[in-house]
């Protein structure tokens, strides 16, 4: 039997998946940023060079390309684990998290494109083509990880709940309080 109750680790793990997968995402935009020589300052969500700095435009497409990266590979770890071995609720967390993450950020090409938004308009596809490959991926993952485990849809709707509750959180404060992590 799949334990699928929504208890207070499983809301902890929620939580520290949400910090985690955001720190590591904008992590890997800075470090890619950094890599090529320029200062930047890495926030709870979004990084950027330091006024003045000119990047180029292929830079800017691996500075892009450097989070969501990060943010598949840790899906794809989390896949595996989850479809080799035995039931972690703990884990999964952090393979939704990747997916809601990418899929709003998808939406927010609307508004303005972002990562895979600005690669694929970069690259000639238009703005949404590799947003939507990439969401799509990530929905397939966290669908046959739902499918084998046989996750209800109650537990997703509490999943989808929490990781909405506390991504809201991240992102609010980062646009309210601007908080720098490095």
């Amino acid at each position: 039997m799949v334990n699928k109750k929504v208890s207070l680790s499983y809301v902890i793990a929620t939580s520290v998946a949400v910090i985690f997968t955001w720190a590591i995402h904008e992590f890997a935009h800075w470090l890619t940023s950094e890599s090529f020589g320029h200062e930047t300052i890495m926030r709870l969500n979004g990084t950027s060079p330091i006024d003045g700095q000119k990047v180029t435009d292929w830079q800017r497409v691996f500075i892009s390309a450097a989070g969501p990266l990060i943010t598949l590979l840790q899906a794809f770890i989390v896949f595996l684990i989850l479809k080799s071995g035995k039931w972690n609720k703990n884990l999964y967390p952090f393979l939704f998290t990747a997916f809601y993450m990418r899929l709003m950020a998808g939406f927010m090409n609307f508004i303005n494109p972002n990562d895979e938004g600005r690669i694929s308009a970069f690259l000639g596809l238009g703005t949404f083509t590799i947003p939507i490959l990439i969401t799509v991926l990530l929905f397939l993952m966290v669908y046959k990880t739902s499918q084998k485990h046989h996750l209800n849809w109650k537990f997703q709707l509490a999943t989808t709940l929490m990781v909405m509750i506390f991504s809201s959180i991240l992102i609010l404060s980062d646009q309210f309080w601007g908080i720098r992590i490095l």
